[in-house]
């Protein structure tokens, strides 16, 4: 078993950890939502659920790795061990699943990234249909080559280790997202009839403040875009140092999460009212709306390219996550080398995502059990783990380690009773919508 890496730097922490929020649902989700339930008026719900409930989640998350030196599958068994409680071996496997099955459809949809970056380059957008390009190839063995390509280039970056590996390209590659989203937000407020998608997202339609569904859409676009499944920021969390701030690190990664939405909003959504398309469109937006814009406006060949490679970005920074846990999990148990570890994982998961590959419908079947189903289950067994059966006296003491400004007893019934409600609430209405994340 090798010796446990740790971050060099709470800045490393944190952009790897931003980087894992930062993910697709950010930009292809988040656009759509805030312009669907109520413009200005969503961020109400969806501001106090991230920074309430999902600020709570992420300060559980990694306090419960670095107290365990571990990731949650490992802690989760001790804890019960521990505890001389039953079943911790069984419900130590949901978050690991959870994550792992996460990984699997997650590299496909990079592969769709890569190979959009790869046509915007080539310049096709000028010459092919937009409107059926993604299904020209998506749910076809046209995209084996790029999920593939995808794979490898997230498994040489989890090989190099944390600080060298996942640290160093969070570094550049989170820096780099914000730079390019700033200078598309400019370039996209610039075109004829911008400002009415302005409005669009800021004008507050209030009455949606009173419709349950705005609040359970909100609540959901904060939890995943938060990545709180148990398992991939618990893993960052156990390469902490004791001295690191956590409440503040959890408060940080809340506010660039959330700032890195609401970027893309201004960018996506003002840039259809410009070229007279649909802003409803869910997420479509990303893969037909986005080539439409870049085909129309002026330097669009250059704009399309730093889009889609911010898309890179954001994709890859969350999917290497997904690869650290799944293979942080296998050392674990196997008590061998990251290499292998890394190398099985990612060849396990190639190989179970070909299906997904083929068939859009096998694709979506497979994605929403995994987002509807086990990553909030996950969360909820991972915050119970460490609120209720590891105790909340010693998680205040590791979540306070190192804290400038310790939290107080306020935050115990908030954690014990109100984040796993909210986990419990997330579960239950993916099941009745059929997805809320």
């Amino acid at each position: 078993m090798e010796e446990r890496e740790s971050f060099s730097s709470k800045l490393g922490f944190i952009l790897s950890c931003l980087g894992s929020a930062i993910g697709l649902g950010n930009i292809w989700m988040f656009p759509w939502k805030l312009g669907q339930f109520g413009g200005a008026a969503f961020l109400i719900p969806y501001f106090i659920c991230l920074f309430v409930l999902c600020t709570t989640g992420l300060v559980g998350e990694f306090a419960f790795g670095r107290s365990r030196q571990s990731g949650s599958m490992q802690g989760i068994r001790e804890v019960f061990k521990e505890k001389g409680k039953r079943f911790g071996g069984i419900l130590s496997l949901i978050p690991t699943l959870s994550v792992f099955g996460t990984f699997v459809f997650y590299g496909v949809v990079v592969g769709w990234v890569l190979k959009y970056f790869y046509a915007s380059i080539k310049g096709d957008f000028y010459n092919v249909d937009i409107a059926n390009y993604f299904n020209s190839f998506a749910g076809t063995s046209a995209t084996l080559k790029w999920h593939f390509l995808a794979m490898v280039i997230t498994i040489v970056i989890v090989l190099l280790g944390v600080i060298k590996g996942i640290e160093r390209m969070n570094k550049i590659m989170m820096p780099a997202l914000f730079v390019i989203f700033t200078v598309l937000l400019i370039r996209t407020l610039t075109l004829p009839n911008a400002m009415e998608g302005v409005k669009y997202l800021l004008i507050p339609r209030w009455e949606y403040l009173f419709k349950p569904i705005t609040w359970v859409m909100a609540l959901g676009q904060a939890f995943f875009s938060a990545s709180l499944n148990g398992a991939g920021m618990v893993v960052y969390g156990s390469y902490l140092k004791k001295d690191v701030d956590i409440p503040n690190a959890a408060l940080q990664v809340a506010i660039f999460d959330a700032v890195s939405a609401i970027l893309a909003a201004f960018i996506i959504i003002p840039g259809a009212f410009a070229f007279g398309l649909d802003p409803t469109s869910g997420p479509s937006l990303l893969f037909i709306t986005m080539p439409h814009i870049f085909k129309a406006m002026p330097f669009g060949y250059l704009f399309g390219i730093l889009f889609f490679l911010s898309i890179i970005f954001a994709a890859i920074s969350s999917i290497i996550n997904m690869l650290e846990a799944s293979a942080d999990a296998y050392m674990s148990f196997f008590k061998t080398t990251r290499f292998k570890a890394s190398f099985i994982v990612t060849a396990v998961a190639f190989i179970i995502a070909i299906p997904l590959d083929l068939s859009m419908a096998r694709f979506g079947t497979w994605a929403d059990f995994i987002t509807i189903y086990l990553a909030p289950l996950g969360s909820i067994i991972t915050s119970i783990c460490f609120f209720w059966v590891y105790g909340m006296d010693k998680a205040m003491e590791e979540i306070n380690l190192g804290a400038e400004k310790p939290l107080g007893k306020w935050f115990i019934p908030l954690a014990k009773y109100v984040f796993v409600i909210s986990g419990i609430v997330v579960l239950i209405c993916g099941v009745i919508y059929n997805g809320i994340g």
